[in-house]
């Protein structure tokens, strides 16, 4: 039996809840189908800063690199700027382990009411593809006269071609492989942007052409975030700059019932580094520590974390008993219009897994 040495960063927030709760699904889930898991959690995020003046160790990635997966709650206090804390955690991570492929998948649960009339179960079934490394994100630039009058602030968006290269290829192998519609939508803002946009669009059109059997389309941002409310079932796999599938990944969460449903993955496609999994919600510091907490988000992140590490059945497992909680109806948190607590809500998915 291959043993998976598995990360935990807690983080802030709820992420002190979600993640205790996604482990403990973890361990029953790997006891019924034989998955050897060995946890290494790490304290580190807003209190480590409060502590240290930074939200991670300096040896912070030499860490986790050890590790096979990485599984994080939330990153975000109200205390710290966010800029801080996004650029002192969760992205260094993702640039110092290159990885590249921000996975966001959105599906329409049975039990589960979209915002929207007319979808039933299963009807809207989607996956983000967000490229993770460079575009908007890059955080290229500076301030010039800092807190002066005149002060200007530059901030530069980074597209490359290997890096649009690589994601969209990566979107077109998921769409061949997924029981979908077979189609990848391209978002951009081409029409305004007319450097980094448009060598993104110029690259989609050439890999394209090496996957004949996919369908393609090519959306502005703008008419992309209309057609997520106006027809979201017409999506199947959609590829994305980093800052236009941060965006669209929360309204396809919405449009499926919540943002604390939605899980994510941040892959390093090659296996290179290890993999960080993490819900899409964030720290919720107006919630946390009152056991309100949506945990199923955080669940399906890890259910994705076992399927990448090899273990389908294990998967499989989790993502069935989360469907089987769903479907029943009677253990649902408050932001799917129950009342039940975080702790209440993992024990129906302990009690679901088979």
């Amino acid at each position: 039996m291959k043993r998976h040495s598995i990360a935990l960063l807690p983080g802030d927030g709820i992420g002190l809840e979600v993640v205790p709760a996604a482990r403990r699904v973890l361990e029953k889930a790997a006891s019924i189908h034989h998955a050897g898991l060995a946890f290494e959690e790490y304290d580190w995020g807003s209190d480590h800063y409060f502590r240290h003046g930074a939200m991670m160790p300096l040896d912070a990635l030499e860490r986790l690199r050890q590790h096979d997966a990485i599984l994080l709650g939330a990153v975000g206090h109200p205390d710290v700027p966010d800029h801080i804390t996004l650029n002192g955690m969760l992205l260094p991570i993702r640039r110092g382990f290159d990885l590249y492929a921000n996975v966001r998948p959105a599906f329409l649960y049975q039990g589960v009411a979209s915002p929207l009339k007319g979808h039933e179960p299963g009807s809207i079934d989607m996956v983000v593809i967000r490229e993770n490394t460079e575009g908007e994100y890059a955080n290229i630039g500076g301030f010039l006269y800092h807190h002066l009058p005149g002060e200007v602030a530059v901030q530069t968006s980074l597209f490359t071609r290997q890096g649009c290269d690589r994601i969209i290829r990566f979107a077109f192998d998921l769409a061949r492989r997924r029981n979908g519609k077979r189609r990848v939508t391209s978002v951009t803002k081409s029409n305004a942007q007319g450097y980094g946009m448009v060598l993104w669009d110029r690259v989609f059109r050439e890999v394209a052409a090496d996957y004949p059997d996919i369908s393609t389309e090519s959306l502005l941002v703008d008419a992309a975030a209309m057609n997520f409310v106006r027809r979201p079932a017409s999506f199947d796999v959609v590829v994305a700059s980093n800052l236009f599938g941060d965006i669209l990944s929360d309204l396809s969460a919405i449009v499926t019932g919540s943002i604390g449903l939605a899980p994510s993955a941040n892959l390093d496609p090659r296996r290179l580094a290890p993999s960080l999994f993490e819900p899409v919600h964030g720290s919720a510091p107006d919630i946390a520590g009152r056991g309100l907490a949506n945990p199923l988000g955080t669940i399906l992140a890890a259910a994705m974390m076992m399927e990448h590490l090899g273990e389908a059945a294990c998967a499989s497992s989790i993502e069935e008993a989360v469907r089987a909680v769903l479907a029943d109806g009677t253990v649902l948190p408050a932001d799917l219009g129950g009342k039940a607590s975080t702790a209440e809500v993992t024990e129906a998915v302990l009690e679901a897994i088979r």
